[in-house]
């Protein structure tokens, strides 16, 4: 049971709320003025508020203002009869928990009462939690693990940063290979202050490939009006990164085999040989030995890269890091952001251990960015977490191949609903939509939302809040 304040003009809003939050086992109390609401906010202590934003003594967003200056963690849902931008915008900006347009609908009512209140609940669980348990935010990014499969890539960077033995990096999107190979060269001695370069083999065109790994001299080819220096050249002393070494063209891995054996080379289009001592790190997703096999990549060129191999494992292969990531990932991303979400649920560490991780360590990253974004409070709730997992796969379609549009849409529409346990402001976040075109479509395709809980409540709610 929660204690919540209703501070809107209209009686019919106030009883209705209050007959409807009642059910669910809230205590309430109402306020038909800013200043009447002000007063009983320090009296009642509400761990919600439900604000109108015109009210007939002052703005509902003066009213914020004032509430959020005597509890800083006072969860606020603002309600408006009018759809204005600049409104919304003022409201969050101050501090409010949620913004919901009339006419009301009991499941957007319940879901925002239900979030606030186990936002507030966490706010102060974290209030009372050890301040020790924080730690300061990383000033560089670091490698973060302590599984086992972590602590032998470890091992293996601590041998390699003390010779210039090439090394060739495999696994999957996201799993971090590049943050190794700077590990790599940030960690040997003879490299300090010397450059890491940076080659995507796959983002390059085929025909400029040459020029961007050796490069090429004046006149070299049409448009090449100046020399230019190639990315071996540039690494100097240093490091070149070549990633996605898969996606090199046969041809060119003849001539990078070349500079490997002799750690000669010379520009396009160039005569003067050139050297370079420059430590090789190579990366790629794709099984290489299987390249090798169908032809696709060179076999002598496989072994020369293949000196030493570091077998980055994808994320579901070291679930026990997954904690460790997301606390990392938090200071990360508070120091970036300049938030102030400090802390997990317990019930969101379980969600992401679950999770598959196809885009590896950088979707953990990309989900907690979002998370970050759309937290009201300095805890991140296991539902946020579940929401934002479920809109990041798309609803599956499966025997919709040969539909019309209006009834693959339909389908989208009514799995989704079922999904989301009939609750419509959830299934309408989901489809990417907004309510009031969920309402339309529902209504256009004669789809049978009865299994809802609330449906009755919600015609009631529209009938009596509708302004």
């Amino acid at each position: 049971m929660a204690k919540i304040l209703v501070i809107d003009d209209e009686y019919s809003i106030r009883e209705t709320l209050t007959m409807f939050l009642n059910e669910k086992g809230h205590e309430i109390s109402g306020a038909a003025s800013g200043q009447e609401g002000i007063v009983l906010f320090e009296r009642f202590n509400p761990d919600v508020v439900i604000l109108d934003i015109h009210l007939p003594d002052q703005s509902g967003l003066d009213v914020l203002s004032q509430v959020k200056k005597r509890d800083t963690m006072a969860k606020i849902i603002m309600i408006t009869a009018f759809q204005d931008m600049d409104t919304t915008i003022q409201a969050m900006k101050r501090g409010a928990y949620d913004y919901i347009h009339k006419p009301l609908d009991a499941d957007e009512i319940e879901k925002a009462v239900n979030g606030a209140i186990q936002i507030r609940r966490l706010d102060r669980e974290e209030a009372l939690a050890v301040a020790g348990e924080k730690t300061n935010p990383p000033g560089k990014e670091v490698i973060v693990g302590k599984s086992k499969e972590m602590r032998d890539i470890f091992k293996m960077i601590g041998l390699l940063c003390q010779n210039r033995a090439t090394v060739l990096i495999e696994g999957e999107t996201g799993t971090g290979k590049e943050l190794i190979a700077r590990t790599i060269h940030q960690n040997r001695e003879c490299c300090v202050g010397r450059p890491f370069i940076t080659l995507d083999c796959s983002s390059v065109v085929e025909t400029l490939l040459e020029s961007e790994l050796f490069g090429h001299e004046k006149g070299a080819f049409t448009g090449a009006d100046h020399t230019k220096k190639g990315k071996i050249e540039l690494a100097a002393d240093g490091t070149l990164f070549l990633d996605e070494i898969g996606e090199l063209p046969l041809k060119l891995q003849g001539k990078l085999l070349g500079f490997l054996q002799r750690r000669e080379y010379m520009r396009v289009g160039g005569q003067e040989l050139l050297q370079s001592r420059c430590k090789i790190i190579a990366a790629t997703n794709r099984d290489l030995a299987a390249f090798v096999q169908q032809g696709k990549f060179r076999e002598d060129l496989y072994f020369r890269l293949n000196v030493v191999s570091i077998r980055v494992p994808p994320l579901r292969e070291r679930i026990s890091d997954i904690p460790h990531l997301a606390r990392y990932f938090l200071r990360k991303i508070n120091m970036e952001l300049g938030t102030n979400v400090s802390r997990l649920h317990p019930g969101v560490l379980k969600l992401l251990c679950l999770h598959p991780w196809k885009g590896n360590v950088r979707e953990l990253e990309n989900v907690l960015v979002k998370a970050v974004v759309r937290a009201r409070g300095q805890v991140i709730p296991a539902e946020e977490i579940e929401e934002i997992l479920m809109m990041n796969q798309p609803v599956a379609m499966t025997g919709c191949q040969d539909y019309s549009l209006p009834v693959a849409e339909r389908k989208q529409i009514e799995d989704t609903l079922s999904h989301a346990g009939g609750n419509r402001t959830r299934a309408a976040k989901l489809l990417g939509i907004s309510l009031p075109t969920l309402r339309s479509k529902i209504r256009k395709y004669g789809i049978d939302t009865q299994g809802s809980s609330n449906a009755g409540q919600t015609e009631l709610m529209k009938k009596s809040f509708h302004a």
